[in-house]
């Protein structure tokens, strides 16, 4: 067993279940109804008001597919409006609703404070340091993820 618990592929796993459970108990705490991933799209969605679904799943690295789904609860929850696309009607645009903005603007200290959290263990300058790396092996294989990255200047709507 030993050997597992030496394996980055076993660590990062680990990392994640300790990341989504603070995560979850600090919003918990805070009495703000919101996963990781709905917290990202909301900072996404706020940051690039008319952003369409698809356009969205790579700016966050998630998968198009199930993307759907975190928009029908946070448009369900008020947070997010969504319409058909005046370019593409095909496509479905995103905009932050007076509530989402007060709810993010609720939960952007709590996901700040979780950052340390996550990483308590470590120095200030391991943090900076892990980051670093963590940023650049996870650069490093943004192309084989089922949900790559992509980021906006390389996105194109609907694609």
């Amino acid at each position: 067993m030993a050997d597992l618990y030496e394996m980055p592929g076993h660590l990062i796993r680990r990392l994640h279940q300790i990341s989504t459970a603070l995560f979850g108990a600090r919003m918990a705490e805070a009495e703000i109804d919101l996963t990781s991933v709905q917290f990202a799209t909301l900072v996404a969605v706020r940051e690039n008001p008319g952003i369409d679904q698809a356009t969205l799943a790579g700016l966050i690295a998630y998968d198009r597919v199930t993307i759907g789904g975190v928009i029908d609860r946070l448009v369900a929850k008020g947070l997010v409006g969504r319409e058909v696309s005046p370019r593409d009607r095909r496509a479905r645009v995103l905009e932050l609703s007076d509530a989402g903005q007060t709810l993010l603007d609720r939960a952007m200290p709590v996901a700040v404070t979780v950052q340390g959290d996550i990483l308590e263990g470590l120095s200030a300058e391991e943090r900076d340091d892990f980051v670093t790396l963590l940023r650049k092996a996870t650069e490093a294989g943004n192309d084989r993820s089922r949900a790559p990255l992509v980021p906006l200047a390389r996105a194109e709507p609907g694609e």
